[in-house]
């Protein structure tokens, strides 16, 4: 039995939705390459510690072994996606993709039948999407890439160690980053309307990521061709510049954007310095922060002075809920809408784009 899930490769983190389960499965989108760990004290769950050798036709260095997410996090030779990047092509994130696809089949069984089967299968419908600006000329690969046979054995993380997995992709359907978050704004699980203003209105969406931000223009939930838009700008730039602000000033050193990005989600802004004490790195964050507000509202207010049709803004995304505080200030009397989850907005729309196809398939045949 196949499942339907949903998945966003995102340029800081994998999400993962099954159809069916509330919680999100979320791995930082981060990779460095894997050796015989030295272990002293063994991860208390899987997902601290994932070590994988990833097989993938579309793959160029295959049968590799890999540390992935948060176990990759910590290290100085991890690999975290460039602005130069394209997501639809990075070996990168497909490695992450599939560990996480292969570690929620397994869970979903339980870590049943570990000594039994010399491999477990899970198959898979999957949802997905691309920015704006990549979706016309790669969606078609990017499907093709997740499409497929793909192999993940589990190395030496806790609980599936020695678990090998074939995941199977019988399908991929691929939309816009940005789009699908208005269709799961708009649409119950069971894909009946829930909300008509937005399922029948003209509606205006920032979505903000690490290394893009898209701006679609979505009509009774077609896309708009003429005015979306994708912009090659994303909250990663003012990390990194945080990042090297902090250690020119402190020579506090983040070994990650993951690391800084979860300080600011806690609000957690003092460092402890080497025999220094303690110091606060609130003031870099809010400069920066302040910065990226303001060029998102004027992105904004362009379009929106371009197509004055719309009738609401959603601004979401993983950017969005970190610079909430700042967009609303720069934003003055313009209104914006925000919405809780907001970086799990677009996951939950690919697992009902996949569901509908699905549903219309079978009710074609």
């Amino acid at each position: 039995m196949y499942k339907i899930a949903g998945i966003d490769l995102g340029n800081d983190s994998i999400k993962l939705v099954l159809d069916g389960a509330q919680d999100a499965l979320v791995i930082p989108n981060i990779v460095s390459t894997g050796y015989d760990r030295h272990i002293l004290q063994e991860e208390d769950s899987p997902l601290k510690a994932l070590d994988v050798v990833v097989y993938s036709p579309a793959l160029s260095q295959n049968n590799k072994r890999w540390f992935v997410g948060t176990l990759a996090t910590e290290l100085e030779d991890s690999l975290e996606l460039e602005e130069t990047d394209n997501k639809a092509l990075s070996d990168q994130s497909l490695i992450v993709a599939l560990t996480a696809l292969a570690y929620q089949g397994l869970v979903s069984q339980s870590y049943a039948g570990g000594g039994l089967s010399p491999m477990d299968e899970v198959e898979y419908v999957l949802g997905t999407g691309l920015p704006v600006r990549t979706f016309a000329r790669f969606h078609e690969a990017f499907e093709k890439r997740l499409t497929g046979e793909h192999e993940v054995t589990f190395m030496s993380t806790p609980q599936l160690r020695g678990r090998r997995v074939k995941v199977r992709v019988t399908r991929t359907v691929c939309s816009i980053e940005g789009a699908a978050a208005v269709f799961n704004l708009a649409t119950h699980d069971n894909l009946q309307v829930r909300d008509d203003e937005i399922y029948s209105g003209c509606i205006g969406v920032c979505e903000i990521g690490a290394l893009t931000t898209d701006l679609p223009v979505i009509r009774r939930m077609g896309i708009d061709n003429h005015f979306s838009y994708g912009e090659q700008l994303g909250i990663a730039t003012y990390l990194d510049s945080i990042i090297r602000d902090v250690e020119d000033v402190y020579g506090y050193s983040f070994p990650t954007r993951a690391k800084l990005v979860q300080r600011v989600k806690n609000r957690d802004f003092v460092i402890q310095r080497i025999g220094e004490g303690q110091a606060s790195i609130q003031g870099i964050v809010d400069q920066y922060f302040s910065r990226a507000a303001q060029r998102i509202v004027e992105l904004i207010r362009k379009r929106w002075k371009k197509c004055p049709d719309i009738q609401c803004y959603y601004v979401i995304g993983g950017g969005a809920a970190a610079l909430k505080s700042y967009i609303l200030e720069a934003a003055g009397t313009m209104r914006l809408r925000f919405v809780s989850e907001s970086e799990l907005q677009n996951v939950r729309g690919y697992l009902k784009v996949a569901k509908s196809r699905v549903t219309q398939a079978s009710h074609a045949g």
